[in-house]
């Protein structure tokens, strides 16, 4: 009997630590499988092995919490050992059946922490789980590896002792029963400085409400080296950028100056007394430099906008204004060539619009400067209407020319850097091919776009769209403004004819073109009412001046007559305005210019008398001006007062801005108009400028017109100099005759 109780015993024993070992490996399994839960949910995986991890660790925790204690063993007296009788074998077999079950189940959850224990230190992944102190409770050989001591020495320890910045979560931040943090944590370890992504779960126990901490972190040393890389190659590559804008911006200026000296110079040089030779040579000079400084803006272009810094200033502008302007900057190349050139601007455009005049010039010189350059006869025709482009407002600029046209194949590639048309060895035309290619490049940056439409022998028409943004002010005068009324045109020209017949017909009038005095009569014969008005061209005209006069005798009736001059028919007004001409119109003609005439006899009589009076006096007859030239560069300083004093000017060069100031920073300065480089040594012409606007205001002087020179012809620079006080702006190469006319609008002004 004693042996049998004493083997009861230890059989009841054995039952109450199988009973508490179970109990205790259910919990640690799932606190295993909520961080599991927890590691699966941070690293983006399926949210069902997340939630049946997350519900298995909870199912399984519980289970270890509510597992119900065996009952304590309770000794018995000897007396009372000795006389219980000896269980049945009936009654034992089902218990040591029980016994052997929970003892199996037993073993295979030690099974199972012994593999979860060995699935940690398998990881490759610090894991940690800490209590609600912060001191570890279990540490991987990981973490031991990289502090290099044993992992069980670490038990007890906050990670504040090892050098690691990891805090302790709050507890209120467990409140729900978990929470789930993630940062980047880095340690300091022999092999030098380490990262990790460090992920933890707080978990709170629902019974007892004591919070642990279970964590893993993922070394990312590798990502935050490629990171700081990254990082350290974009500053490497935006200074690089800032440089060789930097580079570009000098090497523009430094282009540009000896450029301007050589093209000023030979301008001079053309005015002087030359024998044939001696002008065809400086002829050659001009046009050689005019190609060059052309090639070279083109490539600096092309580099600014590989380098990234093609920069857009969107500003209030007036559309008209600047197109007008770049058709009469290009009028001199087209009138040299014999060809003729017309612009036309639909009334309903509106007077200003938010866009980059610079880019938008730019492009505008690109394709009008192409289409000058392909075209041997005939002409150029800008137009500019405001159309609808994939269903937004837009402006729609066409430049058509009668030049050679392009082969269909060729309409894409032309687009492309370094390619031309004409690709052969035997082409008429130079250039590197970049102009179209930074035409394209421009547009598509102001969220436009461009096309072709070509045919051999039938010219070429370049249209681009840019976006109609914020326009202001349509067009003031009436569209029908013009209605009822008949005009016609003699030019030999037909581009510029068609540009005015569209001018007249926008406004509501008839209108018809005459390439000269044969087609005129022809007209004449077979036409019995007359003209309110008849421009003729001053081409036509021979030496005695009296075209106007036969066709009047002829059968022409006209209320007005109106001539076309170009800039070399000013000597002939006086005889033109003999003649019967009642005013006359600059080509290439201003849309609101011939309307004005058209409209008002009275002012275009009084026009006409103004410019003739003009025509006739020479600059110096005028009055010359007291100009102040700040420049630093010795040829460009001689080709200014050159050009100056040549028109009647009285010159005072000085060498830099220290000087200017000093000229102009005194009561008892006597100048009219001041040209101002922007660098200069001691002190550039910003600073001049200020300086000078700033004594002005002090003392109460007018304000002195300064004109900026520059070779920088960004828009931002104007804007910056016209910021700082200029008055106005005038970009080199200087050009004598452009030169002369920014000053005498200014002086008048």
């Amino acid at each position: 009997m004693g042996v049998v109780s004493v083997r009861e015993f230890v059989r009841r024993l054995r039952r109450e630590a199988t009973a508490r070992s179970g109990a205790a490996a259910l919990f640690l399994f799932g606190l295993a499988a909520l961080l599991l839960s927890g590691l699966a949910f941070s690293t983006g995986a399926a949210a069902l092995i997340s939630s049946a991890l997350l519900f298995l660790g909870l199912a399984a925790c519980t289970l270890g919490l509510l597992l119900p204690p065996p009952e304590p063993v309770q000794p018995q007296p000897a007396e009372t050992q000795l006389a219980e009788p000896a269980a049945p074998e009936s009654q034992s077999a089902p218990e040591s059946q029980t016994m052997e079950e929970l003892a199996d189940r037993v073993w295979e959850m030690q099974e199972a922490e012994q593999r979860f224990y060995g699935l940690l230190e398998a990881l490759g992944d610090l894991v940690i789980h800490r209590d609600r102190e912060g001191r570890i409770l279990y540490a991987n050989r990981i973490l031991g590896e990289l502090m290099e001591c044993d992992a069980r020495e670490l038990f007890g320890k906050s990670l504040t002792q090892l050098g690691i910045n990891v805090g302790v979560t709050p507890e209120s931040a467990s409140a729900d029963g978990e929470h789930l943090t993630s940062t980047d944590v880095s340690i300091q370890t022999v092999g030098g400085l380490r990262w990790f992504s460090w992920t933890e779960i707080s978990l709170r126990d629902r019974e007892s409400g004591s919070v642990s901490h279970w964590a893993i972190a993922r070394d990312i040393t590798a990502r935050k080296r490629a990171e700081t890389a990254l990082v350290n190659a974009r500053e490497r590559a935006e200074q690089a950028s800032f440089a060789k804008s930097r580079f570009l911006a000098t090497v523009s200026h430094e282009i540009r100056t000896p450029m301007n000296g050589i093209m000023g110079m030979a301008k001079l040089l053309a005015d002087t007394k030359l024998s044939a030779e001696q002008r065809t040579y400086v002829g050659a000079i001009s046009t050689s430099a005019s190609a060059l400084l052309a090639l070279i803006e083109d490539l600096l272009d092309y580099s600014k906008i590989e380098a990234g810094r093609l920069e857009l200033e969107p500003q209030r502008m007036s559309v008209r204004e600047l197109v007008e302007s770049v058709v009469e900057l290009m009028a001199a190349r087209a009138f040299g060539k014999k060809i003729g050139l017309g612009c036309h601007i639909a009334p309903q455009v509106p007077d200003t619009i938010v866009a980059d005049p610079g880019r938008l010039r730019q492009v505008l010189l690109n394709l009008l400067g192409n289409a000058i350059k392909f075209t041997e006869e005939g002409g150029v025709l800008v137009t500019v209407a405001a159309v609808t482009h994939e269903g937004k407002p837009a402006l729609a600029f066409k430049v058509d020319d009668t030049g050679p046209g392009i082969e269909k194949d060729d309409l894409a590639r032309i687009f492309q850097e370094f390619e031309q048309a004409d690709t052969s060895s035997t082409r008429p035309h130079g250039g590197a091919g970049l102009g179209l290619a930074i035409t394209r490049r421009l547009v598509d940056a102001m969220g436009g776009a461009i096309a072709v439409e070509s045919a051999p022998g039938e010219g070429a028409a370049f249209t681009f769209h840019v976006p109609l943004v914020d326009p202001e002010g349509a067009s003031s005068e009436a569209v029908l403004a013009l209605k009822g009324w008949d005009v016609a045109i003699l030019t030999p020209h037909a581009v510029e004819g068609e540009a005015l017949a569209m001018s007249v017909r926008a406004h509501g009038g008839k209108a018809r073109v005459f390439d000269g005095e044969k087609s005129a009569l022809a007209l004449l014969r077979r036409r019995k009412a007359g003209f309110d008005a008849v421009i003729i061209d001053a081409s036509l005209e021979n030496e005695t001046g009296d075209l106007l006069g036969r066709l009047r005798r002829k059968g022409l009736h006209a209320g007005q007559a109106l001539t076309l001059i170009a800039p070399t028919d000013r000597s002939r007004l006086t005889k033109l305005r003999a003649n019967g001409y009642s005013a006359f119109i600059a080509r290439p003609v201003r849309d609101r210019t011939l309307l004005r005439l058209l409209l008002n006899a009275q002012a275009a009589e009084s026009t006409a008398a103004n410019e003739e009076a003009e025509g006739r006096a020479a600059p110096g007859d005028r009055g010359g001006l007291k100009v102040l030239v700040a420049e630093d560069n010795e040829i460009n300083a001689m080709l200014a007062r050159a050009a100056l004093s040549k028109a009647g000017h009285k010159v005072t060069i000085v060498s830099n801005g220290r000087a200017a100031v000093d000229a102009l920073a005194h009561p008892a300065r006597d100048y009219d108009m001041v040209l101002m480089d922007l660098h200069m040594p001691v002190m550039d012409g910003l600073d001049a400028i200020v300086n000078i606007r700033l004594y002005e205001e002090e003392t109460g002087l007018p304000p002195v017109p300064i004109l900026v020179l520059s070779a920088d012809g960004q828009e931002k620079t104007r804007q910056r100099a016209l910021a700082h006080g200029a008055t106005g702006f005038v970009t080199k190469p200087l050009d004598p005759d452009r030169l002369l006319s920014a000053l005498e609008v200014h002086a008048a002004a």
